[in-house]
Order: structure tokens, then C-alpha cells, then sequence
């Protein structure tokens, strides 16, 4: 008992009370986006507001029960946890229920239903921190570096076969964690290289980009070491990064779905298709537009209330608070995020244990790129892919996934004073 209230008083009460506005702020918007005179109570459970209510409660619970147990735990059980969230991605593959083009859902009710992929970026941060802090683990060894992938890249290959795109994606954050813990740099450099790549790859001819990356490399060559080492590397180098750009249409055309590929297509000026492919971001940032710069006001947004965009109160809620909230409330919003993984990154440096460090750059990652993405596709600046914004969007799945990742981070900062 002395030990829950030690936990209690040391809570980092700043990321609970920004954690409490961002999901008043959804409940709110839900609501303002489901909005209709037949259905004026925002405590109608039939709605999905309603709903999202009941999983804030459930959420809050959910913290309750993670300040309770011990922070051993989660460190404890770290690996089981992965184990079972790569089962359930298994069995959801083979026998869940495709929702909106992706199985990617297991389907307990028509009320009720569960998306396991969410449980699997819990479970890959708790994973992923146990595992860089152990002892004598160093991510400069190889081995490391390929156990590390692994936990990364097993759950996003598993996601990606459910027609899961934008979450499988999503594990691409954990590679800032590994950074973090002295992954070279060079790596990143790469891997941003070669996406700027793959872009110009889709926009321009193969050939022209393949003769432009050979011209480049003949003039590097002469400002390079001539051993027959270095020429022979080098070389096989180019030939690599010229395949590369060969392979990008091969691997646009398997990896991807058509209605995919169409959407980036239109993300990248390929094609101009408001009625289809581009209608869901031509709506959103008409309806962002619209709200001016303090807004329409609440449950007085046009588009919002007669339904123009498409999934607005999940993946599109951010044109709600757009619309209603102006510019000065989509600030506020992005603002608040800011200081919110500023504070998560802050509180990360100060645990005493390795493994709260990690952990919490795991969060910092995750809540980022949900971020980055989510509002980036409803302002045209990112392809549509289908990622809810943390604690704001509706869906119970994500709610209680975004909390459990929350309050374990919140525990071990909450425990790191009493040795624990």
C-alpha cells in the first residue's frame, strides 16, 4: 500500500493533464462530428460518442490497474507480451474480420471489436526496451542490431500482410529509438536517401535518374582513394542504388494496393482525382480552409455536419478541429503535442534505468509519426494511409493502446524514486 502511494506522489502530473485535454478535446470532436439534432446528448451510448466515452472510462481504468502493478512487471514480461501480440496478429490474419478493405479486426459484437496491430506497438516498445537494456547488449554489435530489427520488422511484415499499410509504417518510428542508444547515423541518412529515391524514381523516368546517379558517381570517383578495394566496393555500391531505382515501379506495383498506389499517385501531382483517390484530402482541406483562424465555432461546421469528409471523426479528425477551432485551435492542438513528446523525451532522460529510457523514447517515436502522418494526410502533405491521431480520434482500440503506452512510462518514472 506505501508503495502505491509512493507512486501516486511521484507522478508526472504535466503528461497526465495534457494527456486528459487531448482526449476531452477528441471526446468533444467526436461528438461535434457525429452531431445531429435527432441525437443532441453527447452521452447518447447508441453514437459513437457515446462509445468513445465508455472507452475513456474504460481507459482511465485501464491507468488505474497500470499505477497499481508493479513496474517490474512490464519489464518482467516484456517478451511474453511480444509472444502474445505476434499470436493474436497470427490468428487475426488467418481468421479475423476484414474491415474497410483490411483484416486487420477481430469482431466480438456489432458494438464491439478489437484491432490487435495496436497491442503489437505496446508490446514491440516493451520488447524492444528490455531487450537494449540488458546487460553487455550493445547496438553496435551485429547481433543486436539483427535481434532489434527482428522485434521491429516481424509485427510490421505481419501487419502489412492484413492490408494494414499505414500501421505497418508505423514500426518505422522505433528506428529513433535505436538511434538514440548509438545506432550510426549513416543509417538514417540512407534510409531518408533512399526514399527521396524512390520518390523521384515514381516522378521521373528510370533512366534518366539511373544515368544522372552514374554521371554523379564517375565524378565522385575521382575524389576517392584508388585501391582496387575501394574501386570494387564502390562500384558494386552504384550498381546496387542503380537496382534500386530499377526495382521502385516492381516493388510499387506488388507492395502496394491500387487504391493505394492511386492515392500517392495523387499526393505526388501524378494525377488529379478529387471525385475518387483525392476526394477524402480535397474535403479536408476545404473543410480546414473554411474554419479561417478562429473557426466556425462548436457543432457549427458546415462540412463537419453534413458529412462531406469521409472518416472525419477518425483518421480525419483533425479537419473537424480545423474547421470548428480555426487556425488558432489546430496551433493550440499541434502545440500541445509538441510539448507533450517534448516532455516524454525530458522525463525519458531522467529514469535511472535503462529500460524506462528506451521505453520512452519508444513512446516519444510512436506518438511523432502518428502525428507527423495523421495530420500531414489531412492537409495534403502525406499520402493517406489511414492512422488514427493519438487520444483524439475515435476508436476504443486505439484509445486504450495510446493509454497503456502512457501510463507504463508514467509508472517507471513514478517508480524510478523508490528503486523499483
Amino acid at each position: 500500500m506505501a508503495k502505491s502511494r509512493n507512486t501516486f506522489a511521484n507522478i508526472d502530473w504535466p503528461l497526465v493533464v495534457i494527456y486528459i485535454v487531448f482526449v476531452v478535446i477528441g471526446w468533444l470532436n467526436i461528438y461535434a462530428s457525429a452531431y445531429t439534432e435527432i441525437h443532441p446528448s453527447i452521452f447518447d451510448f447508441s453514437q459513437e460518442y457515446g462509445k468513445q466515452f465508455m472507452w475513456i472510462g474504460i481507459a482511465l481504468i485501464l491507468a488505474l490497474c497500470i499505477l497499481i502493478i508493479e513496474a517490474r512487471f512490464f519489464s518482467t514480461f516484456a517478451y511474453v507480451l511480444f509472444g502474445l501480440s505476434l499470436l493474436m496478429l497470427i490468428i487475426t490474419l488467418f481468421a479475423g474480420n476484414e474491415v474497410h478493405g483490411s483484416r486487420s479486426w477481430i469482431v466480438f459484437s456489432e458494438t464491439v471489436r478489437f484491432q490487435p496491430l495496436e497491442l503489437a506497438k505496446f508490446a514491440t516498445n516493451l520488447a524492444l526496451a528490455k531487450l537494449l537494456s540488458q546487460i553487455g547488449i550493445r547496438i553496435q554489435d551485429l547481433s543486436t542490431r539483427i535481434k532489434a530489427f527482428a522485434f521491429i520488422v516481424i509485427p510490421a511484415v505481419m501487419i502489412l500482410l492484413q492490408n494494414e499499410t499505414g500501421s505497418a509504417l508505423v514500426f518505422i518510428s522505433f528506428i529513433f529509438v535505436l538511434y538514440r542508444e548509438g545506432l550510426s547515423g549513416n543509417i538514417l541518412i540512407i534510409g531518408f536517401a533512399l526514399i527521396i529515391l524512390f520518390i523521384f524514381s515514381l516522378l521521373i523516368d528510370k533512366f534518366i535518374v539511373a544515368g544522372f546517379i552514374l554521371g554523379a558517381a564517375l565524378i565522385l570517383f575521382f575524389f576517392i582513394r584508388r585501391s582496387r578495394k575501394n574501386i570494387l566496393t564502390y562500384f558494386l555500391i552504384v550498381a546496387g542504388i542503380i537496382g534500386f531505382v530499377f526495382s521502385v515501379n516492381l516493388i510499387y506495383q506488388k507492395a502496394l494496393q491500387p487504391h493505394q498506389q492511386k492515392r500517392i499517385d495523387v499526393l505526388l501531382g501524378k494525377i488529379s482525382d478529387v471525385k475518387d483517390a483525392g476526394y477524402n484530402v480535397n474535403q479536408s482541406k476545404i473543410a480546414i480552409g473554411s474554419g479561417g483562424f478562429i473557426g466556425k465555432g462548436f457543432l457549427h461546421g458546415t462540412q463537419t455536419k453534413y458529412k462531406f469528409v469521409p472518416e472525419q471523426n477518425t483518421d480525419f479528425i483533425f479537419c473537424t478541429i480545423g474547421e470548428e477551432w480555426g487556425f488558432v485551435g489546430s496551433s493550440i492542438v499541434v502545440i500541445l503535442f509538441f510539448l507533450f513528446i517534448m516532455r516524454i523525451l525530458f522525463v525519458a532522460e531522467r529514469q535511472r534505468s535503462s529500460f524506462g529510457r528506451i521505453y520512452g523514447y519508444g513512446l516519444a517515436s510512436l506518438i511523432f509519426f502518428h502525428v507527423l502522418i495523421n495530420i500531414g494526410m489531412t492537409i495534403g502533405l502525406a499520402p493517406v494511409v489511414g492512422i488514427p491521431l493519438p487520444f483524439i480520434s475515435y476508436g476504443g482500440s486505439s484509445m486504450l493502446s495510446f493509454t497503456a503506452l502512457l501510463f507504463v512510462f508514467i509508472k517507471q518514472d513514478a517508480s524510478r524514486l523508490q528503486g523499483l
